[in-house]
This record gives structure tokens, sequence and C-alpha cells, in this order.
């Protein structure tokens, strides 16, 4: 099996295994990873996770043109800000997550540092989650605010719809946005409680030893 078909292989399994657990429903969410070669595999527009395809998926090659599978999902903008503005970035995934769409409602969330320190392992694998404002799915907008963070951030948070994470590969991708949503339950699960979260010390210990996007 060719290096590409593995990684097609690789991106279906793991869209089903986060549609299985319920962590984006329906047709909703979409996925892209880097070929070997420098093109893209893409999850094509109206599909499930649940449901994708190897053999067609959206193939872009090195130049961004489309030369094989279905049309693309519609919020490519986001995906190709990514690519384009962080140079470690070898895939992205969107999901409709319930848990951090309702944590980008509340009214006190901090835009700048969407998630609350309750975990080391947020801090580990996302750094600082920006709030982004609400767009209509599909505005290129959405990739323009991207491209505005100028590579500062793997992760964002795009309000009252869903995050969007982009890792080194597809599988540190998924692991990321799979912490981001299961930190916005913490957050959600203990709302109102007082919660006792990493201390500032704690947080800037982590930073320096697993080499953290932080103060950016």
């Amino acid at each position: 099996m060719s290096e590409e078909s593995k990684l097609r292989e690789q991106i279906c399994l793991l869209a089903k295994s986060m549609f299985d657990r319920g962590l984006t429903g329906g047709s909703t969410g979409n996925i892209s990873a880097r070929t070997p070669d420098g093109g893209l595999l893409v999850s094509p527009t109206g599909t499930s996770f649940g449901r994708l395809d190897p053999g067609r998926l959206s193939r872009f090659d090195a130049h961004g043109t489309l030369i094989g599978g279905d049309k693309p999902t519609k919020e490519m903008p986001l995906h190709a800000a990514f690519y384009d503005t962080r140079s470690t970035a070898g895939a992205v995934v969107h999901l409709h997550s319930c848990h951090s769409v309702a944590l980008s409602m509340m009214p006190d969330v901090d835009a700048d540092n969407f998630l609350p320190p309750l975990t080391p392992y947020a801090i580990m694998k996302l750094g600082k989650v920006k709030l982004l404002p609400f767009f209509l799915p599909g505005d290129p907008a959405m990739g323009e605010a991207v491209r505005g963070l100028a590579g500062k951030r793997s992760a964002v948070m795009l309000a009252n719809h869903g995050p969007v994470v982009a890792g080194k590969d597809v599988e540190a991708a998924c692991n990321a946005i799979e912490e981001l949503e299961d930190t916005a339950r913490l957050a959600m699960m203990t709302r109102g409680m007082s919660p006792r979260a990493l201390t500032e010390t704690q947080i800037q210990a982590l930073v320096t030893k697993f080499d953290v996007e932080w103060d950016v």
C-alpha cells in the first residue's frame, strides 16, 4: 500500500472514530492532511465523518489545484489559512463538538485564551486557543481571521460553531482537538463551582518543559 493510500485510510478511520463517539454529527466537520508530494487530501462537502470513502476524498496537488475526488468542503479557506501560515501544519481538523460550542457562548470567556487551565494536556497539545467571532458557515472571512493570527496559534474556536486545530500530522491534530473538547466539557461541568485550576507557576512550568507556544 502506498503512503498516500495509508493516509487516506487513516483519515477515514480517525474521522469515523470521532463520529462514533459523538464529537461531530450528521454531515458536520471537515478534515484535511498533507500528502507526501505536498498536496492535500480533504473531506468532501456534505459528507459524514462516519462514512468517508478513502477513494472519494478531494485531492489537491502541491499548487492547490483540485485534481481528483469529490468537491471539497466549503471550509477550504480555513484549512488553507492554517497551511499557509503555519509551516508545521500537516493536518487540519474542524468539528462541531457540543461542549466547546457551548463554552463559546458563555459571556465571560477569555477570547485570547479560550480554554481555562484545568489540566496540563490542553496546554501541552494546544497552547492558547483563540476565540474568533461568529461567521456564516463557509464565509472566507474565517480564513482571513486565521491568517490575521500570522501562524501564532495552532487552534481557534469559532464562536457558536466549532473548533479548528492544526497539527503536525492527522493523528496529532485529532488528538489535540479531542483534548480541546474534553477541556471544554470539564469547564462546562464545573461552571459556577470555582474549580481549582492550574496556577500560573504550574502553567509556566508546562510551557517550559514541553516547549509550548504560549506567550504569543
